[in-house]
């Protein structure tokens, strides 16, 4: 099986009623019949054209098909669960975003929210910091591509008290760097009781590597993965959370000058990370997350310096793989409709209230966020480099809020959880439009009875 990201162009979708069809639509038009999408990001848009890379799995089998299904499959959600307020609160991946691009950095932000949200529903890369993950008491840990589907009302969540977690793992060449991430399990399972009792080492190890694509997107490619496939399905039943730890090719250079360019550079791991764990979700439809092994004792040995604070997480850490244990060791299991209807306990898109996004974001949760009605907040301060105007979107009236920062985001929350116009808090308060509404001219007698 090979994964890697294409760069493709269609007629703008932000003028089409409909933006999410429109964009299944485009999208199927342009892509050959062999290749199965994974990932859809629009990195630039103007009047007329739309810009969008697109992970995808070139050689899929028949029956891989039959389990991922397509990424623009849509289920329309009812009225909205009053009962509970649930944020759903993404960072998408390997855009460079100033707050949440590099490790776990983006947590202060989900944690204000957090504490106005019943739950906020987030993705790793939020909250990832290689040995450090202080997701909220009240988050829930769910892989990207899984956090889409939630959107597009296709899966639910079951929240679980824990998961039995596979740890599996490349069969590393140094001895050194394999047992640091066999140390890196046990002491989980010694200190807070994480359930893996097994970790998997693969032969031959499974090859990753990252690239940039052509809007500077941290991008990459994913190969000879076949045999932790079979491993998946043959183990299936006896684990309920998969965490990988494999190598991703970086040249040593490019890893250097990422750590010294003071956080001027995107993470380059992020992107193959991603369409990864997005084809193990889709597959498997398990909790999964994924980590990078340090390549060798020469990207071990390197000399960082003090660090960019947002890259701090990275610079002290040796497996990176703690903060993937820790989020899936509770985090919910993915769970679809029945005939008889969703699982009790679940939580669908029927109960989400609201999306919270850096600015300029634009794939499939903005556009199901869109199409279900389901307010989104972005903020303008978290900066990166995609280049799209969010408000040319055809938002309907009170579902679209720009903000400047996430102090501004967590007023707005607070403001939407209590049913008020947000901008009743801001001057100058217009008072409301008033219209006379007129008639046909015959549609009253005289006496004023209608005809």
């Amino acid at each position: 099986m090979r994964i890697h990201e294409s760069d493709i162009s269609i007629p703008s979708i932000f003028h089409s009623e409909d933006p999410l069809s429109a964009a299944r639509d485009l999208v199927g038009a342009a892509l050959g019949p062999d290749q199965l999408p994974i990932r859809f990001v629009v990195s630039k848009s103007d009047h007329e054209v739309c810009h969008c890379e697109i992970g995808l799995i070139d050689d899929a089998t028949p029956q891989d098909r039959e389990r991922i299904g397509s990424i623009f499959d849509y289920r329309q959600r009812g009225p909205e669960d009053t009962s509970e307020f649930n944020a759903v609160f993404m960072v998408p991946t390997g855009i460079g975003s100033t707050i949440g691009g590099h490790a776990g950095d983006a947590t202060p932000a989900v944690r204000i929210l957090s504490e106005i949200c019943d739950r906020v529903i987030l993705h790793p890369n939020v909250v990832n910091a290689s040995d450090v993950n202080e997701m909220p008491e009240n988050a829930l840990y769910v892989e990207g591509s899984v956090l889409s589907r939630l959107m597009m009302g296709t899966v639910g969540l079951q929240p679980v008290r824990a998961n039995r977690v596979l740890t599996v793992m490349d069969n590393h060449a140094d001895s050194e760097m394999r047992d640091a991430t066999i140390n890196t399990v046990n002491s989980a399972r010694a200190v807070y009781g994480l359930s893996s009792d097994q970790t998997v080492l693969l032969e031959p190890p499974i090859e990753l590597s990252a690239h940039y694509s052509g809007s500077g997107r941290a991008s990459g490619m994913a190969d000879r993965m076949d045999h932790l496939i079979a491993l998946l399905a043959d183990r299936a039943g006896t684990y309920d959370a998969v965490a990988v730890a494999t190598i991703i090719g970086v040249p040593l250079a490019l890893e250097d000058e990422y750590f010294k360019s003071h956080g001027e550079m995107i993470n380059p791991w992020g992107g193959a990370e991603a369409i990864f764990t997005h084809t193990l979700s889709g597959l498997f439809n398990v909790p999964t997350a994924h980590a990078p092994m340090t390549a060798d004792k020469e990207a071990g040995d390197l000399v960082l310096g003090t660090v960019d604070p947002r890259m701090a997480a990275e610079a002290i850490s040796f497996t990176f793989f703690q903060c993937v244990l820790k989020g899936l060791r509770q985090a919910p299991q993915i769970v679809e409709r029945t005939t008889e209807g969703w699982p009790d306990g679940s939580l669908t898109a029927k109960d989400v209230s609201c999306l919270v996004i850096p600015d300029k974001c634009v794939g499939l949760p903005t556009l199901a966020a869109l199409k279900q009605g389901i307010p989104v907040i972005a903020v303008r301060e978290n900066e990166n480099i995609l280049e799209n105007d969010l408000t040319q979107l055809p938002w309907a009236p009170g579902k679209f809020f720009l903000v400047e920062n996430y102090w501004e985001a967590a007023g707005v929350v607070a403001a939407l959880k209590h049913g008020l116009d947000p901008y009743a808090a801001r001057r100058p308060l217009n008072g409301t439009s008033v219209e006379v509404y007129e008639g046909p001219a015959d549609a009253f007698k005289a006496g004023g009875t209608a005809a």
